[in-house]
């Protein structure tokens, strides 16, 4: 006798009416085989997770920790009860075949899922891995990912769809690419964004902690996640500019990583001298200026030579940033008189700090600038200041 069998004799023994016992007996003993299949999932659960979970919070390791925060282990006992549920619906089902097939369609869909989401466990199981090594984590791999998890879950969804229509994949696959303009439009983003990723890490033009600068002041910060179809970036404002990853390909924007790598951090700055008052130095200057700038007590013009006093002052401001330790003395250290204009005769003065944080680096500049600045008096030398007097002259009021 079968399952579905001795279920209806015990309700007809029980007084059920011989109609609804034909009715119900299948339905009841099925559900028995899922409550059965329940309470096997929770004591699996219960023995194989719970006894992961007391392994791993007395031996921690990598490999143990991740799976239990992805919970694979957890989606992977899912599929023993679908599983069982499987095989014993036929002992149920005896006579009602097209009940039988349905129940089994919905356990495979269950099977389906619990395998997906046990894959994509492990995807993200490696990615946290790899996320641990100090020479890969910043790289912008969690576009790929994505990438992977999206056709995981449409791969999966194909599958699904072919079971309940009980359709092959192959005809299935064949129907879709008649529709893959319309796929191509929907996943635009998506397709722009998986190139566009390819494109930076293949380059390595983005990596996460990077410093970007944006054009039209976009963005100007550091980016914080680099994801399928968006590049997250918190400004030195405190907010987050989200732009999307072909945007950074198809346009142009500004890395400062080559800059936090290198040696220093560059200073450009100009210091414009008033025109009036370069001069020839006399004898008597020269030995002022000894006298008073110990940078420059040993000088001693080239014989023949008449030095300016710009041209001393040049000099001292290459000797003075020459004695600072702050000051990367291996790399490029240029002193030089650009072309004069209305606003004076510009110094350039180009160097580069050896200490690139931000803060502390607009100190030592604003700092040396200010030392350059006082010691212009020194010099007989006056720095330019537009005055409103100026500004008339030039406009004749």
């Amino acid at each position: 006798m079968s399952l579905g069998g001795w279920m209806n004799k015990i309700l007809i023994d029980w007084g059920v009416d011989p109609k609804l016992a034909n009715m119900f007996d299948e339905t009841i003993i099925a559900l028995l085989m899922i409550a059965l299949s329940v309470g096997l999932d929770y004591l699996c659960q219960a023995i194989f997770v719970g006894g992961m979970r007391h392994y791993t919070t007395r031996a921690p390791h990598r490999w143990n920790t991740l799976l239990m925060k992805r919970k694979v282990v957890h989606h992977l006992i899912h599929i023993l009860p679908g599983i069982l549920v499987y095989f014993l619906l036929p002992l149920a089902f005896v006579r009602g075949k097209e009940i039988l097939e349905f129940s089994q369609k919905i356990c495979v869909v269950y099977i389906i899922v619990a395998v997906l989401l046990t894959v994509n466990g492990l995807l993200l199981v490696m990615f946290d891995i790899y996320n641990t090594n100090g020479k890969q984590k910043n790289r912008p791999m969690k576009g790929f990912v994505q990438v992977l998890q999206v056709l995981l879950f449409f791969i999966g969804g194909i599958i699904i769809i072919a079971v309940l229509v009980n359709k092959s994949l192959m005809s299935l696959f064949a129907g879709l690419g008649a529709s893959a303009a319309v796929l191509m439009l929907v996943f635009k983003d998506t397709i722009l964004g998986f190139v566009a990723g390819v494109q930076l890490s293949a380059n390595d033009m983005l990596r996460i902690g990077d410093w970007i600068v944006l054009p039209n002041d976009t963005a100007n910060g550091t980016v914080e996640e680099i994801t399928l179809n968006t590049v997250k970036i918190r400004n030195w404002d405190k907010t987050i500019s989200t732009i999307p990853p072909y945007t950074l390909v198809n346009n142009s924007f500004q890395n400062w990583r080559g800059m936090q790598e290198s040696g220093g951090r560059r200073v450009d700055k100009n210091i414009y001298l008033d025109m009036t008052t370069l001069q020839f130095c006399t004898p008597e200057m020269l030995d002022t200026i000894r006298q008073e700038v110990p940078l420059m007590a040993d000088y001693q013009p080239a014989e023949g030579e008449v030095p300016t006093n710009a041209q001393l002052y040049r000099l001292y401001i290459e000797r003075y940033l020459c004695s600072l330790p702050i000051v990367n003395q291996d790399m490029d250290l240029i002193i030089s008189q650009k072309e004069p204009s209305a606003y004076g005769v510009p110094i350039q003065v180009y160097f580069f700090s050896r200490n690139k944080v931000w803060k502390e680096y607009e100190h030592i500049q604003s700092d040396i600038f200010d030392h350059l600045l006082v010691m212009v008096s020194k010099f007989d030398l006056k720095l330019y200041q537009f005055s409103m007097s100026e500004n008339s002259a030039h406009t004749g009021r």
